[in-house]
């Protein structure tokens, strides 16, 4: 397991890497991400920079998922767990989007993991 982080090596237990107590109150988890993010598109919010990326299409969504995931990888090579974990939050993000772009949910892709 050597480079494998510990927060990977425990992944799916009931131990949780120590970084998770620096956050205060509630962390929002993907479903309630995915929750907002429907009503968003929903009640279309003037401004919203997610109705304006759904607006967008699947490809510019796309798009910006393949940005991402670069500035995810960067971010793990060059960066802090900081800067990698914002990064990934916000590929976590697009992703979501897409999938209500396409009609799908959570559980569509949790039938696959």
């Amino acid at each position: 397991m050597c480079g494998i982080s510990a927060a990977y090596r425990t992944f799916g237990t009931n131990v949780r890497p120590a970084r998770a107590d620096r956050y205060a109150g509630e962390v929002k988890t993907f479903d309630d991400l995915f929750a907002e993010l429907a009503q968003k598109a929903q009640d279309r919010p003037e401004g919203s920079g997610t109705v304006r990326e759904l607006d967008a299409g699947v490809h510019a969504i796309g798009k910006k998922i393949v940005e991402e995931a670069a500035e995810v990888w960067m971010a793990a090579e060059y960066e802090s767990d900081e800067a990698t974990a914002e990064e990934i939050s916000q590929l976590l993000y697009h992703l979501q989007v897409l999938l209500l772009a396409k009609g799908l949910t959570p559980a569509d892709v949790y039938r696959h993991l």
